[in-house]
Protein backbone atom coordinates (compact mmCIF):
# COMPACT_ATOMS: atom_id res chain seq x y z
CA UNK A 1 0.00 0.00 0.00
CA UNK A 2 2.81 2.41 0.86
CA UNK A 3 4.45 1.72 -2.50
CA UNK A 4 1.26 2.26 -4.53
CA UNK A 5 0.79 5.64 -2.83
CA UNK A 6 4.10 6.75 -4.34
CA UNK A 7 2.87 5.94 -7.87
CA UNK A 8 1.57 8.98 -9.72
CA UNK A 9 2.55 12.26 -11.37
CA UNK A 10 3.87 13.76 -8.11
CA UNK A 11 7.22 12.26 -7.09
CA UNK A 12 6.99 10.68 -3.65
CA UNK A 13 9.06 8.12 -1.80
CA UNK A 14 7.97 5.46 0.67
CA UNK A 15 9.83 7.47 3.30
CA UNK A 16 7.62 10.48 2.53
CA UNK A 17 4.51 8.34 2.96
CA UNK A 18 5.57 7.03 6.36
CA UNK A 19 6.78 10.47 7.46
CA UNK A 20 3.36 11.98 6.73
CA UNK A 21 1.59 9.08 8.41
CA UNK A 22 3.70 9.32 11.57
CA UNK A 23 3.26 13.09 11.59
CA UNK A 24 -0.54 12.76 11.49
CA UNK A 25 -0.38 10.15 14.25
CA UNK A 26 1.67 12.51 16.40
CA UNK A 27 4.89 10.50 16.17
CA UNK A 28 7.60 12.90 14.99
CA UNK A 29 7.37 15.71 12.46
CA UNK A 30 7.24 15.17 8.70
CA UNK A 31 10.05 16.90 6.83
CA UNK A 32 8.07 17.12 3.59
CA UNK A 33 6.38 20.04 1.88
CA UNK A 34 2.76 20.94 2.59
CA UNK A 35 1.84 20.02 -1.00
CA UNK A 36 3.27 16.51 -0.66
CA UNK A 37 1.66 16.14 2.74
CA UNK A 38 -1.70 17.05 1.21
CA UNK A 39 -1.22 14.64 -1.70
CA UNK A 40 -0.49 11.75 0.66
CA UNK A 41 -3.03 12.45 3.39
CA UNK A 42 -5.95 13.96 1.48
CA UNK A 43 -5.75 12.19 -1.89
CA UNK A 44 -3.77 8.99 -2.17
CA UNK A 45 -3.94 7.47 1.32
CA UNK A 46 -7.76 7.50 1.68
CA UNK A 47 -8.09 6.24 -1.89
CA UNK A 48 -5.69 3.36 -1.26
CA UNK A 49 -7.33 2.46 2.03
CA UNK A 50 -10.78 2.51 0.42
CA UNK A 51 -9.50 0.25 -2.37
CA UNK A 52 -8.21 -2.23 0.22
CA UNK A 53 -11.47 -2.17 2.18
CA UNK A 54 -13.62 -2.60 -0.95
CA UNK A 55 -11.51 -5.45 -2.24
CA UNK A 56 -11.57 -7.25 1.10
CA UNK A 57 -15.32 -6.72 1.60
CA UNK A 58 -16.34 -7.83 -1.88
CA UNK A 59 -14.16 -10.95 -1.74
CA UNK A 60 -15.59 -11.97 1.64
CA UNK A 61 -19.16 -11.35 0.43
CA UNK A 62 -18.49 -13.53 -2.62
CA UNK A 63 -17.14 -16.39 -0.51
CA UNK A 64 -20.17 -16.28 1.80
CA UNK A 65 -22.68 -16.22 -1.04
CA UNK A 66 -20.99 -19.09 -2.87
CA UNK A 67 -21.19 -21.20 0.28
CA UNK A 68 -24.76 -20.27 1.23
CA UNK A 69 -26.12 -20.77 -2.29
CA UNK A 70 -23.77 -23.64 -3.22
CA UNK A 71 -23.14 -21.89 -6.52
CA UNK A 72 -19.57 -21.20 -7.70
CA UNK A 73 -20.83 -18.26 -9.80
CA UNK A 74 -22.47 -16.43 -6.88
CA UNK A 75 -21.16 -12.99 -5.94
CA UNK A 76 -22.67 -9.67 -4.74
CA UNK A 77 -23.94 -8.99 -8.28
CA UNK A 78 -25.84 -12.25 -8.72
CA UNK A 79 -28.51 -11.38 -6.14
CA UNK A 80 -29.15 -7.94 -7.61
CA UNK A 81 -27.64 -6.27 -4.54
CA UNK A 82 -25.08 -4.18 -6.44
CA UNK A 83 -27.55 -3.11 -9.13
CA UNK A 84 -30.15 -2.20 -6.49
CA UNK A 85 -27.59 -0.15 -4.57
CA UNK A 86 -26.61 1.62 -7.79
CA UNK A 87 -30.25 2.45 -8.51
CA UNK A 88 -30.77 3.86 -5.02
CA UNK A 89 -27.65 6.01 -5.25
CA UNK A 90 -28.62 7.31 -8.69
CA UNK A 91 -32.14 8.22 -7.50
CA UNK A 92 -30.60 10.38 -4.78
CA UNK A 93 -27.90 11.90 -7.00
CA UNK A 94 -29.94 12.54 -10.16
CA UNK A 95 -33.55 12.92 -9.04
CA UNK A 96 -32.64 14.69 -5.80
CA UNK A 97 -34.89 12.49 -3.66
CA UNK A 98 -34.66 13.59 -0.04
CA UNK A 99 -33.97 17.22 -0.85
CA UNK A 100 -30.32 16.93 0.13
CA UNK A 101 -31.13 15.35 3.49
CA UNK A 102 -30.56 11.80 2.20
CA UNK A 103 -26.95 10.82 1.54
CA UNK A 104 -25.69 8.72 -1.34
CA UNK A 105 -24.89 5.90 1.09
CA UNK A 106 -28.43 5.93 2.47
CA UNK A 107 -29.90 5.80 -1.03
CA UNK A 108 -27.63 2.89 -1.95
CA UNK A 109 -28.54 1.05 1.26
CA UNK A 110 -32.28 1.46 0.65
CA UNK A 111 -31.88 0.37 -2.98
CA UNK A 112 -29.90 -2.71 -1.98
CA UNK A 113 -32.47 -3.73 0.63
CA UNK A 114 -35.39 -3.20 -1.78
CA UNK A 115 -33.64 -5.23 -4.47
CA UNK A 116 -32.68 -7.96 -2.01
CA UNK A 117 -36.24 -8.14 -0.61
CA UNK A 118 -37.68 -8.40 -4.12
CA UNK A 119 -35.28 -11.22 -4.98
CA UNK A 120 -36.25 -13.13 -1.83
CA UNK A 121 -39.97 -12.66 -2.59
CA UNK A 122 -39.51 -13.90 -6.15
CA UNK A 123 -37.51 -16.90 -4.94
CA UNK A 124 -40.11 -17.73 -2.28
CA UNK A 125 -42.91 -17.44 -4.83
CA UNK A 126 -41.05 -19.84 -7.10
CA UNK A 127 -40.78 -22.44 -4.36
CA UNK A 128 -37.60 -21.37 -2.55
CA UNK A 129 -34.21 -23.02 -2.63
CA UNK A 130 -30.74 -21.75 -3.49
CA UNK A 131 -31.19 -22.26 -7.24
CA UNK A 132 -34.37 -20.16 -7.27
CA UNK A 133 -32.59 -17.40 -5.32
CA UNK A 134 -29.90 -17.25 -8.01
CA UNK A 135 -32.46 -17.12 -10.83
CA UNK A 136 -34.44 -14.42 -9.02
CA UNK A 137 -31.19 -12.52 -8.50
CA UNK A 138 -30.47 -12.53 -12.22
CA UNK A 139 -33.93 -11.09 -12.88
CA UNK A 140 -33.46 -8.48 -10.15
CA UNK A 141 -30.09 -7.48 -11.56
CA UNK A 142 -31.52 -6.89 -15.02
CA UNK A 143 -34.50 -4.95 -13.65
CA UNK A 144 -32.50 -2.53 -11.51
CA UNK A 145 -29.78 -2.11 -14.13
CA UNK A 146 -32.50 -1.08 -16.59
CA UNK A 147 -34.00 1.33 -14.04
CA UNK A 148 -30.60 2.90 -13.40
CA UNK A 149 -29.94 3.39 -17.11
CA UNK A 150 -33.41 4.87 -17.65
CA UNK A 151 -33.04 7.37 -14.79
CA UNK A 152 -29.58 8.48 -15.86
CA UNK A 153 -30.39 8.85 -19.57
CA UNK A 154 -33.74 10.58 -19.05
CA UNK A 155 -32.99 12.90 -16.15
CA UNK A 156 -29.31 13.91 -16.32
CA UNK A 157 -27.44 16.23 -18.67
CA UNK A 158 -24.56 14.97 -20.80
CA UNK A 159 -21.80 15.90 -18.34
CA UNK A 160 -23.56 14.45 -15.31
CA UNK A 161 -24.47 11.31 -17.29
CA UNK A 162 -20.81 10.77 -18.12
CA UNK A 163 -19.76 11.22 -14.49
CA UNK A 164 -22.45 8.88 -13.14
CA UNK A 165 -21.74 6.17 -15.70
CA UNK A 166 -18.03 6.41 -14.86
CA UNK A 167 -18.89 5.98 -11.16
CA UNK A 168 -21.22 3.05 -11.90
CA UNK A 169 -18.32 1.23 -13.56
CA UNK A 170 -16.35 1.55 -10.33
CA UNK A 171 -14.35 4.59 -9.32
CA UNK A 172 -12.28 5.42 -6.24
CA UNK A 173 -11.44 8.93 -7.43
CA UNK A 174 -13.67 10.69 -4.91
CA UNK A 175 -12.48 8.72 -1.88
CA UNK A 176 -12.68 10.64 1.41
CA UNK A 177 -11.87 9.85 5.02
CA UNK A 178 -15.62 9.66 5.68
CA UNK A 179 -15.93 6.90 3.07
CA UNK A 180 -12.97 5.07 4.59
CA UNK A 181 -14.39 5.30 8.11
CA UNK A 182 -17.92 4.18 7.21
CA UNK A 183 -16.86 1.30 4.96
CA UNK A 184 -14.20 0.14 7.43
CA UNK A 185 -16.66 0.02 10.34
CA UNK A 186 -19.40 -1.75 8.39
CA UNK A 187 -17.07 -4.27 6.73
CA UNK A 188 -15.22 -5.00 9.98
CA UNK A 189 -18.49 -5.65 11.82
CA UNK A 190 -19.79 -7.79 8.94
CA UNK A 191 -16.55 -9.77 8.72
CA UNK A 192 -16.51 -10.51 12.45
CA UNK A 193 -20.13 -11.69 12.36
CA UNK A 194 -19.56 -13.90 9.32
CA UNK A 195 -16.31 -15.33 10.68
CA UNK A 196 -18.10 -16.08 13.97
CA UNK A 197 -20.47 -18.28 11.93
CA UNK A 198 -17.66 -20.04 10.06
CA UNK A 199 -18.73 -23.49 11.28
CA UNK A 200 -22.24 -22.91 9.90
CA UNK A 201 -20.75 -21.84 6.57
CA UNK A 202 -18.70 -25.04 6.52
CA UNK A 203 -21.90 -27.02 7.02
CA UNK A 204 -23.69 -25.16 4.21
CA UNK A 205 -20.94 -26.32 1.84
CA UNK A 206 -22.44 -29.82 2.10
CA UNK A 207 -26.02 -28.63 1.60
CA UNK A 208 -28.96 -27.44 3.65
CA UNK A 209 -29.89 -30.94 4.79
CA UNK A 210 -26.42 -31.55 6.19
CA UNK A 211 -26.49 -28.19 7.97
CA UNK A 212 -29.89 -28.93 9.50
CA UNK A 213 -28.64 -32.34 10.66
CA UNK A 214 -25.87 -30.57 12.56
CA UNK A 215 -28.43 -28.48 14.42
CA UNK A 216 -28.05 -25.27 12.41
CA UNK A 217 -31.13 -23.14 11.80
CA UNK A 218 -30.85 -23.15 8.02
CA UNK A 219 -33.39 -20.47 7.13
CA UNK A 220 -32.45 -18.09 9.95
CA UNK A 221 -28.70 -18.42 9.39
CA UNK A 222 -28.95 -18.04 5.62
CA UNK A 223 -31.15 -14.96 5.94
CA UNK A 224 -28.85 -13.38 8.55
CA UNK A 225 -25.69 -13.84 6.50
CA UNK A 226 -27.33 -12.75 3.25
CA UNK A 227 -28.61 -9.57 4.93
CA UNK A 228 -25.11 -8.88 6.30
CA UNK A 229 -23.54 -9.30 2.86
CA UNK A 230 -26.28 -7.08 1.37
CA UNK A 231 -25.48 -4.31 3.86
CA UNK A 232 -21.74 -4.61 3.21
CA UNK A 233 -22.25 -4.53 -0.54
CA UNK A 234 -24.58 -1.52 -0.36
CA UNK A 235 -22.06 0.53 1.61
CA UNK A 236 -19.21 -0.47 -0.71
CA UNK A 237 -21.21 0.37 -3.85
CA UNK A 238 -22.20 3.76 -2.43
CA UNK A 239 -18.52 4.55 -1.84
CA UNK A 240 -16.91 3.11 -4.96
CA UNK A 241 -19.58 2.13 -7.47
CA UNK A 242 -20.13 -1.34 -8.85
CA UNK A 243 -16.85 -3.27 -9.02
CA UNK A 244 -17.24 -6.71 -10.53
CA UNK A 245 -15.34 -10.01 -10.51
CA UNK A 246 -13.61 -9.46 -7.15
CA UNK A 247 -16.29 -11.40 -5.28
CA UNK A 248 -16.45 -14.01 -8.02
CA UNK A 249 -12.80 -14.89 -8.64
CA UNK A 250 -11.01 -14.29 -5.32
CA UNK A 251 -12.91 -16.91 -3.26
CA UNK A 252 -11.87 -19.59 -5.75
CA UNK A 253 -8.25 -18.50 -5.58
CA UNK A 254 -8.40 -18.51 -1.77
CA UNK A 255 -9.86 -22.04 -1.72
CA UNK A 256 -7.04 -23.18 -3.97
CA UNK A 257 -4.53 -21.79 -1.44
CA UNK A 258 -6.01 -22.79 1.93
CA UNK A 259 -8.93 -25.12 1.27
CA UNK A 260 -12.66 -24.71 1.97
CA UNK A 261 -12.68 -24.22 5.76
CA UNK A 262 -14.12 -20.77 6.34
CA UNK A 263 -12.07 -20.05 9.45
CA UNK A 264 -9.08 -19.74 7.09
CA UNK A 265 -10.91 -18.95 3.86
CA UNK A 266 -12.51 -15.66 4.93
CA UNK A 267 -9.30 -13.97 6.20
CA UNK A 268 -7.38 -15.08 3.11
CA UNK A 269 -10.18 -13.78 0.85
CA UNK A 270 -9.99 -10.43 2.64
CA UNK A 271 -6.23 -10.17 2.18
CA UNK A 272 -6.28 -11.25 -1.48
CA UNK A 273 -9.14 -8.89 -2.27
CA UNK A 274 -7.37 -5.96 -0.60
CA UNK A 275 -4.09 -6.63 -2.41
CA UNK A 276 -5.80 -7.07 -5.77
CA UNK A 277 -7.89 -3.91 -5.66
CA UNK A 278 -5.06 -1.73 -4.33
CA UNK A 279 -2.93 -2.67 -7.34
CA UNK A 280 -5.86 -2.51 -9.76
CA UNK A 281 -6.56 1.05 -8.61
CA UNK A 282 -2.89 1.95 -9.05
CA UNK A 283 -3.04 0.63 -12.62
CA UNK A 284 -6.36 2.34 -13.35
CA UNK A 285 -5.07 5.80 -12.44
CA UNK A 286 -1.60 5.57 -14.00
CA UNK A 287 -1.51 3.34 -17.10
CA UNK A 288 -3.45 5.79 -19.29
CA UNK A 289 -2.66 8.96 -17.31
CA UNK A 290 -3.92 11.63 -17.30
CA UNK A 291 -7.05 9.70 -18.34
CA UNK A 292 -8.32 7.44 -15.56
CA UNK A 293 -9.86 4.04 -16.31
CA UNK A 294 -12.82 2.86 -14.20
CA UNK A 295 -11.71 0.26 -11.66
CA UNK A 296 -14.53 -2.07 -12.68
CA UNK A 297 -13.20 -2.19 -16.24
CA UNK A 298 -9.75 -3.26 -15.04
CA UNK A 299 -11.14 -5.91 -12.67
CA UNK A 300 -13.19 -7.34 -15.54
CA UNK A 301 -10.17 -7.42 -17.87
CA UNK A 302 -8.18 -9.25 -15.18
CA UNK A 303 -11.06 -11.29 -13.78
CA UNK A 304 -12.31 -12.95 -16.96
CA UNK A 305 -8.98 -14.65 -17.88
CA UNK A 306 -8.36 -15.52 -14.23
CA UNK A 307 -11.79 -17.09 -13.90
CA UNK A 308 -11.30 -19.02 -17.15
CA UNK A 309 -8.01 -20.36 -15.76
CA UNK A 310 -9.73 -21.39 -12.54
CA UNK A 311 -12.43 -23.21 -14.50
CA UNK A 312 -9.83 -25.16 -16.46
CA UNK A 313 -7.95 -26.05 -13.26
CA UNK A 314 -11.19 -27.23 -11.67
CA UNK A 315 -11.96 -29.37 -14.72
CA UNK A 316 -8.48 -30.94 -14.65
CA UNK A 317 -8.86 -31.97 -11.00
CA UNK A 318 -12.28 -33.60 -11.43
Amino acid sequence: MAFTITIGPAELSIGDVYAVLFDKLGVGAAEVSAIRKGIVWELRLPRTLLAAICGAGLAVCGAIMQSLLRNPLADPFVLGISSGASTGAVIVAVLGVGGGLVSLSTGALVGALVSFSLVLLLAAGAGGGAAKVVLAGVAGTQLFSALTSFIVLSSADAERTRGILFWLLGSLAGASWTDVTVTALVCAAGFVLCWWRHSALDAFTFGSSAAATLGIGVGRTRLLLLVVTALMTAVLVSAAGAIGFVGLVLPHAARFLVGPRHSRLLPVCAVLGAVLLVWVDALARTVFAPQEVPVGVVTALIGVPAFALLLFRTRSTE
